[in-house]
């Protein structure tokens, strides 16, 4: 008796877990996609223009630099301001000068930063799949289109 009932139990749950549906992962460039569109949408909604880079990141020099423009290999010493671009909400700052390796940072700082010359203040609009992608980390959501408000004060 008792295997009849753990067969009908082991059954009855392989039936509905066959039922309910799998969402389907979107591939790095159908996500792109999307998130162009969001940043896109998000820009014209506000008549923003904003440089297109190939990548699909977008940015808004908003004070030119005169300086050298940093490599991979380069450190960045900058301020900046990171929002989420669904609600406006801050979830990280440095109003105090701070130096990272440019080639330790999300994808999407790799791109920009060497587009912008030192002393340069810019506003970078980056796809989720630059960021942190579909898993998130820290209280990032997966596949988060980030705003960065950044002051690129030295290239060391």
């Amino acid at each position: 008796m008792r295997y009849l009932i753990s067969s009908v139990m082991v059954l009855g749950c392989l039936a509905f877990s066959s039922c309910l549906k799998t969402e389907e992962v979107p591939t790095f460039e159908e996500q792109l996609a999307k998130d162009i569109e969001a940043i896109d949408a998000y820009l014209a909604a506000r008549s923003i223009t904003a440089i297109q880079h190939e990548s699909g990141l977008r940015y808004v020099v908003t004070e030119a630099g005169t300086g050298p423009k940093p490599t991979l290999a380069s450190s960045v010493r900058v301020t900046y301001k990171g929002t989420f671009l669904s609600n406006g909400q801050v979830f990280d700052q440095s109003s105090s000068p701070i130096t990272f390796p440019l080639n330790g940072l999300i994808t999407g700082w790799q791109i920009a930063f060497p587009l912008l010359e030192e002393g340069t203040k810019a506003t970078l609009y980056i796809p989720s799949g630059y960021c942190y992608g579909p898993g998130g980390t820290n209280g990032i959501p997966g596949n988060a289109n980030l705003i960065f408000e950044i002051e690129l004060l030295d290239v060391i």
